[in-house]
């Protein structure tokens, strides 16, 4: 029983910035996968990036590359995601999300959007 809130969504202007934030909460298994995704009206949800408990590289998605990163604090069971230099293509409701590996549990908060826009 795990629950995701997440934080800092809004209205920014294309090439502005934004960090958004989830606070997991509950039964966490300490080895698992924090992250984010997004959907758009009319579009697939997709992967934005995420990032393994153990540490390592993070996982980004192709259009995002360069310009977002993604970040945690395991002893705070927190993920960040600095967004830079936002295109009014990446507007859309950001979902964070919390994956155990082997178990095959997915978690998923409620979502946060993020709108850009002049």
């Amino acid at each position: 029983q795990v629950q995701l809130v997440e934080f800092g969504g809004g209205l920014v202007q294309p090439g502005g910035s934004l960090r958004l934030s989830c606070a997991a909460s509950g039964s966490i298994f300490s080895i698992n996968t924090m992250g984010w995704y997004r959907q758009a009206p009319g579009k697939e949800r997709e992967l934005v990036a995420s990032i393994w408990s153990g540490g390592g590289s993070a996982n980004y998605g192709d259009s995002v590359k360069g310009r977002f990163t993604i970040s945690r604090d395991n002893a705070k069971n927190m993920v960040y995601l600095q967004m830079n230099n936002l295109r009014p293509e990446d507007t859309a409701v950001y979902y964070c999300n919390l994956e155990v590996p082997g178990l095959g549990r997915v978690y998923w908060g409620k979502g946060t959007l993020v709108t850009v826009s002049s």
